[in-house]
């Protein structure tokens, strides 16, 4: 059961380390950018910390539950390392969805001349 959990907060915390960076080189990208240079790295440094500080407590909370699954410990690693990558995966999804949506308001906006 060790090796199982050892191996679980390696691939956990792996997983969580490696989403965070490509935040942070997704932000990294979008600041080259002239216009909204310091929106992008301001907000992918923010957005990745939060990512990282949420990840952090799942990846804990799921790893909590297996020692609960000592009689069936492949199982439950297989189980908790499953829903953790889902987890994960929809915290990464929600955190570039919020970038995108930083930087669409961080444009200039042009004038509505059709209205008039």
């Amino acid at each position: 059961m060790f090796v199982f959990a050892a191996l679980y907060i390696a691939l956990g915390f792996g997983a969580l380390a490696a989403l965070a960076t490509m935040i942070l080189r997704i932000g990294t990208l979008l600041g080259e950018c002239p216009q909204s240079k310091r929106t992008a790295r301001a907000a992918s440094v923010t957005i990745a910390t939060g990512f990282a500080a949420i990840g952090a407590g799942g990846v804990i909370l799921v790893g909590a539950v297996l020692p609960l699954m000592a009689e069936v410990p492949l199982t439950g690693f297989l189980g908790a390392l499953g829903f953790v990558a889902l987890c994960l995966g929809l915290g990464f999804t929600q955190a570039v969805g919020t970038l995108r949506a930083l930087m669409f308001d961080a444009q200039p906006k042009a004038p509505n001349t059709a209205a008039a």
